[in-house]
């Protein structure tokens, strides 16, 4: 090989999910072992990889999602190695032993297709956002990559009496443990140019963590649901 591109070539496998870089996930596919992922996402595989779009069992559980809502998901089976990306944001792989996590849809690159999970209304926000906000909980025994517009940051919230502020739209995923309600506030960027008006936070609170991207952008805020 040639020897600048040396230090881009696959590391050995060790895991079932890694980064390959910031911006890129390997998954470590087997038969039996089936993955969700989204839709347009594979960049590259190798051996024998199957792909199925919105499978039965996608079409069953987002039922309620409405068109644009969620992540349309494709069903991938077979052997080999499997790259996924999303337009080039950041990749965090996240291996759950029996815990659950809330993530934003837009934020959702892949999971283990054994994994329980499904959509949800986010408790607390209805008076601050219509008829409230909808997000994917995945739980079980297994792998889930979400993707951040830039570096993340992970607060743990530390089980204290102090609430965590998020802006909506900067926010991945949390905790579905914590307890979650939204704080109506003015929009100090409305002084500079960025808004007007009276913006909301969503505050948490209890014990976890809520994974926050440096990025405002309205298309990745959590899906309103009218």
């Amino acid at each position: 090989m040639n020897q600048p591109l040396a230090g881009y070539a696959p590391a050995p496998v060790t895991a079932r999910m890694e980064n390959h870089g910031n911006h890129m996930l390997k998954v470590a596919m087997q038969s039996g072992h089936d993955l969700l992922a989204r839709v347009g996402s594979m960049v590259a595989y190798e051996g024998f990889v199957q792909y199925e779009p919105n499978p039965p069992a996608v079409r069953q559980i987002a039922k309620d999602w409405l068109t644009g809502e969620g992540a349309p998901l494709m069903k991938c089976s077979g052997d080999g190695l499997l790259y996924l990306a999303d337009y080039g944001a950041n990749v965090v792989v996240i291996n759950l032993n029996g815990e659950g996590i809330s993530v934003n849809a837009t934020n959702l690159l892949a999971f283990d297709a054994h994994l329980t999970w499904g959509v949800e209304r986010v408790k607390g926000l209805a008076k601050f956002a219509g008829q409230g906000l909808w997000n994917t909980k995945i739980s079980g025994q297994g792998w889930v990559a979400l993707t951040s517009r830039g570096k993340p940051i992970v607060v743990d919230c530390g089980g204290g009496e102090d609430e965590t502020y998020v802006d909506p739209d900067a926010l991945v995923a949390w905790s579905p443990n914590l307890k979650v309600k939204g704080k109506r506030s003015f929009r100090a960027q409305s002084l500079i140019g960025r808004g007007s008006g009276e913006a909301y936070q969503m505050a948490f609170s209890g014990q976890g963590i809520v994974v926050v991207q440096p990025s405002e952008d309205s298309t990745d805020r959590l899906r309103v649901r009218g």
